[in-house]
């Protein structure tokens, strides 16, 4: 079949060099002419293309496709467009086909002119936005998380579902940024978002707000806005941003912050020092208890510090290690007593608890300690416990005292009784006066007796006696001094080592009557073959000046007599001067200057008092 002006458009070499793909085809679609453009990007070959219908190129056209092209063939003037998947030289792409009524010089339609338009790549690129927006869709909804955009030219705003669910209003509810401003809570808020547009707009400021918004339904929420400007050929031409409801997480700080509040004022005013550690036993938590107890004014000092940064290093070596078994073991140390030395010197006893802080994982992410600090209950302890000991000890001395009384005045009223009876019976009168006699030397064992008791009292009653400093030397040269003549009747020698500065607190009244009483009872029992020597010196020792007296005697079995040696009326060697009262006063005087005495001693050698002059109460 011959077409009429076919011929002339084939040969037209203007159609042949067309820049795109197309083809002339006659009212069966069979082709007719094709561009040169045309087979370059099908691959097709001239020879076997002219002729053949269009169905025969493309296999992958739709089932309507030949109802399609009749309806292009109409008189309409219109163009038809088609889109379809075709193979090309490049690969399988995305074609749009624009149809178009082939007609003749008589306006009588005799084919089609088809284009072919590879829209592959706007396809791809729709498709990515498509994608694209679904995804921001879906993380809007799952993150509740709105986006806006606000054009300034055409003072638009436009807001996905999200701000709209935000603001509590309807999809038909048209924005204007202007509204969307109004909306924040008078005052600070909108004073603030208004302040944070005018700086995007003339500097190109980004930003992120926390601010309280008035919803559509009236009610008031804490949202976080953000925004940034968007540019057109360096020129700023709107602000995107984001809004997001944090009403939940701002209502649930505030609850945990009034939480943390309860806990830090309930923490902060117990009478405990309360702290957190790590696993490395630095301290990420402080109440004001340790804070006063470390003697500084704020937590941050302490804050990320260990126990060997703030303790003596022995302490230290001793709380890391029971850290460390809290922590590995799982099991809280309760109530130990422990010692606490600071790094300057302070040391203090405390009631301690460690108890595990459990993670997620079940393991140990540090440790929860509370201490109460005990010194003071110690101390009351301690003092108890000596009061007890000394009540103990007075207790004995009143037993012991009060069986010396019945016994001796019992035996000076037996004696008393005996005499006089004797006297009443008696007829001569030179056994008379002898009886008479002894009535008097008993009745001056009995004041001597009593004068010995009297003052046995008079050293345990008498607590308002004060101790004063005295130079030790200057009462042992009184000492010598009122004992020259029975020193030297006795050819005894004192050796004195003690400095001339060392000085005592004592009750003076009583220091002589000591040092006077082991020296003279150092001569009296001196051995027979040498003379004596007594040696006196002093040391400090723990808070005591400790003087010794050291004589070359005959020396005491302290294993026979070792707990009798103080005792009331007890001797030990037969020397017609033992009484058996002197050691029995002076260990009391001592005792009552808070002091103590002690003895060591070898039969034959010699004995060696040490007494213990309290320093410091």
């Amino acid at each position: 079949m011959t077409l009429s002006g076919t011929t002339t458009i084939a040969n037209n070499p203007l159609v042949k060099q067309l820049p795109t793909a197309t083809v002339f085809t006659n009212k069966k679609f069979e082709v007719i002419y094709a561009s040169d453009k045309f087979f370059a990007d099908f691959g097709f070959d001239s020879k076997n293309t002219f002729g053949r219908p269009i169905n025969e190129l493309f296999t992958t056209l739709s089932e309507d496709w030949e109802n399609t092209l009749y309806h292009c063939l109409s008189d309409k003037p219109d163009h038809s467009n088609l889109n379809y998947s075709l193979s090309s030289a490049s690969g399988p792409n995305c074609y749009k086909w624009t149809c178009t009524a082939w007609q003749n010089e008589d306006d009588s339609t005799i084919g089609l002119i088809i284009n072919f338009e590879d829209i592959t790549d706007k396809k791809f690129r729709k498709e990515q936005v498509n994608t694209l927006q679904s995804l921001l869709d879906a993380m809007c909804e799952i993150s509740k998380i709105g986006v806006w955009d606000y054009n300034i030219e055409n003072d638009k705003l436009i807001c996905c579902d999200t701000v709209r669910v935000i603001y509590e209003v309807g999809n038909e509810h048209v924005f204007s940024f202007d509204n969307a401003i109004a909306s924040y809570k008078d005052g600070h808020n909108r004073n603030t978002i208004s302040m944070l547009v005018h700086e995007t707009i003339n500097k190109g400021t980004s930003w992120s707000e926390k601010l309280q918004l008035n919803t559509a339904k009236g009610n008031q929420i804490w949202v976080q806005v953000a925004g940034i400007p968007t540019y057109s050929d360096g020129k700023i031409v709107g602000i995107k941003g984001t809004l997001q409801n944090i009403e939940e997480q701002v209502q649930s700080e505030t609850k945990t912050k009034e939480n943390e509040l309860l806990l830090r004022t309930l923490i902060d005013n117990l009478p405990l020092n309360v702290f957190i550690k790590d696993t490395e036993s630095r301290k990420i938590l402080v109440n004001k208890s340790e804070c006063d107890y470390m003697g500084v004014d704020s937590a941050d000092e302490l804050l990320g510090k260990s126990d060997f940064e703030l303790f003596n290093k022995d302490i230290a070596l001793i709380s890391r290690s029971e850290d460390l078994q809290v922590m590995e073991t799982l099991t809280p140390i309760l109530g130990r007593e422990t010692i606490s030395e600071t790094k300057d010197g302070r040391i203090s006893t405390f009631l301690t608890s460690k108890i595990p802080l459990k993670g997620n994982n079940g393991k140990a992410q540090g440790l929860v300690g509370i201490s109460m600090d005990i010194s003071d209950l110690k101390q009351k302890e301690q003092e108890l416990r000596d009061l007890i000991n000394v009540t103990s000890q007075q207790n004995k001395k009143l037993v012991n005292f009060a069986h010396i009384v019945s016994h001796n005045l019992r035996s000076h009223t037996a004696n008393f009784s005996m005499l006089l009876d004797f006297l009443a019976n008696e007829k001569n009168e030179e056994e008379k006066s002898n009886i008479i006699t002894m009535l008097t030397q008993a009745s001056d064992n009995l004041l001597e007796t009593l004068e010995n008791l009297n003052e046995v009292v008079a050293i345990n009653t008498n607590i308002n006696l004060e101790k004063k400093p005295v130079r030790l030397n200057q009462r042992i040269v009184s000492v010598k001094r009122n004992l020259k003549a029975f020193l030297v009747n006795n050819n005894a020698k004192i050796v004195n080592a003690i400095s001339e500065h060392t000085s005592i607190k004592v009750i003076p009244a009583y220091i002589d009557s000591i040092l006077m009483n082991f020296i003279t009872n150092a001569v009296k029992y001196r051995h027979p073959d040498r003379p004596p020597l007594i040696t006196l010196n002093t040391v400090n020792e723990n808070g005591y000046v400790v003087l010794s007296i050291e004589d070359n005697g005959l020396g005491i079995d302290l294993k026979k007599y070792g707990n009798k040696l103080f005792g009331m009326y007890k001797t030990f060697h037969d020397h017609s001067d033992a009484r058996g009262i002197g050691l029995y006063i002076t260990k009391n005087q001592i005792e009552a200057m808070n002091g103590k005495v002690t003895v060591a001693s070898k039969v034959g050698l010699g004995t060696t008092f040490k007494i213990y002059f309290n320093e410091q109460n």
